[in-house]
């Protein structure tokens, strides 16, 4: 690509060519017309006579010959570490004593996949799939989080006033040893497969009569933002494989999906939206105490499906993949 500052696009070099080549002009006098050295008149010339119109594009500057490239039999054992092991360009550097930069691009130019795009266990790239419609599928789980304490825990106070405000908190149970114990905060979300609209409550436990009464109610939120869910897919924990969590479902005429054993990346989206709940919403700032964390998270969660750029829904909100939600098709 020419670049900001080019005297010549491909269409003027065609014209000055055309100029010296078929109209005879003096390659001093087409150099003066279009403002470029005669040499350079010389050079698009002799490409159209050689080429004809398809030699004024731009060629790769890449050189023929790279007597400095990495040699070949090291290449490939990066390669082959790469895909053994699974590691990135840095540490493999380091084992055979190249520069990081370099070993980033022998893997490019074998068009090795991106660490993030592959299952560590495996090697195998990762599969992604997305449902065509929301509420083909709905992710379920459960996030635990420790409760804060009156004036900050220790994420922000320190080790020892956190520890001072978990036993100046009131009504605060205690361990064997005498020290306080605040609880856990129950993080029990829906989110769509499709649209990505998500819904979450803070609870205090997650045993199977709280998840399967969560659920009553996301499928009534999910229902009014005009969300009909037909399967719902959760993990193997204990209140999920309860015969109330399935009673329940069934009885609202909802398929139950459980996702392999020991692979969290079938249910990788609530997990991924869990880590966003954390670092924009549970640790994004220092709160003074749990009711104010917890009075945070309904203008959270309004910003996420409403206004938030999500990535792969092109930079758009959740609930721009949602029909008649935001009155798009009156």
């Amino acid at each position: 690509m020419p670049h900001a500052n080019a005297p010549l696009t491909e269409r003027g070099r065609l014209r000055l060519a055309s100029c010296v080549v078929d109209d005879g002009w003096p390659l001093r006098r087409a150099a003066q017309r279009f403002q470029v050295s005669p040499t350079m008149a010389k050079r698009w010339a002799d490409r159209y006579r050689v080429e004809g119109v398809a030699g004024m594009v731009d060629r790769s500057s890449r050189p023929l010959r790279s007597p400095r490239r990495t040699p070949a039999p090291v290449e490939r054992k990066v390669l082959h570490l790469r895909a053994k092991r699974r590691w990135g360009p840095a540490r493999i550097g380091g084992r055979f004593g190249l520069a990081a930069s370099t070993c980033h691009a022998v893997l490019r130019r074998a068009g090795a996949a991106r660490l993030a795009h592959l299952d560590r266990a495996t090697g195998r790239p990762v599969r992604r799939y997305e449902h065509p419609a929301p509420g083909d599928l709905v992710h379920v789980d459960i996030k635990k989080l420790g409760n804060i304490p009156d004036g900050g825990g220790w994420r922000t106070q320190g080790r020892r006033q956190g520890k001072l405000n978990r036993t100046a908190t009131t009504d605060h149970a205690t361990d064997r040893w005498g020290g306080a114990r605040l609880g856990y905060s129950y993080l029990h979300t829906a989110i769509d497969d499709h649209s990505r609209l998500a819904y979450t409550e803070i609870l205090d436990d997650e045993r199977k009569d709280t998840a399967a009464a969560f659920w009553r109610r996301a499928q009534a939120w999910f229902a009014a933002h005009g969300i009909t869910v037909r399967r719902v897919i959760a993990d193997n924990g204990s209140c999920y494989k309860s015969f109330l969590w399935r009673d329940t479902l069934h009885e609202l005429g909802i398929a139950v999906k459980k996702t392999r054993p020991f692979r969290p990346q079938t249910n990788g989206k609530v997990e991924r939206f869990h880590r966003t709940l954390t670092e924009e919403w549970a640790y994004a700032r220092p709160y003074p105490s749990e009711s104010a964390r917890r009075a945070a998270l309904p203008a959270w969660l309004h910003a996420y499906n409403h206004h938030r750029a999500h990535t792969a829904l092109g930079g758009h909100p959740p609930t721009s993949r949602v029909p008649n939600l935001s009155g798009q098709h009156n």
